[in-house]
């Protein structure tokens, strides 16, 4: 089970707030979006690759506590493709939502060759 990142009590993995310090622990309107929180003094932007690139749109930057955007930019990237994000499952995606087209696309070439063999 995970804790909370203020009073460090374990908490349910679906609770969107601590039920201990009512620390909020998703993001608000968004239960199934984890809310990163800092640990310490320092705000989250001084280790998120967001940050970095120059990509952040958060209002808070750069001295947000916390952020539903958040990625370390010491996770390596072997972990990130752990996650779901290879470009396997990406090309796999594509396929499934544009099958039709490519059904069709196939379709039109057997019929084209078809003609020419005639």
């Amino acid at each position: 089970m995970p804790e909370c990142p203020r009073c460090h009590q374990a908490v349910d993995v679906q609770a969107i707030a601590c039920p201990y310090c009512r620390t909020p622990l998703k993001a608000y309107g968004h239960p199934g979006m984890t809310l990163h929180h800092a640990t310490g003094d320092e705000p989250l932007c001084v280790t998120c690759v967001y940050d970095e690139d120059d990509t952040c749109t958060l209002p808070k930057r750069p001295y947000a506590k916390d952020c539903t955007l958040y990625r370390d930019r010491n996770q390596t990237v072997s972990s990130i493709a752990t996650q779901g994000y290879t470009r396997d499952f990406q090309i796999k995606t594509w396929i499934k939502r544009n099958l039709g087209w490519i059904l069709l696309l196939g379709l039109i070439l057997f019929s084209l060759t078809l003609t020419l063999l005639r």
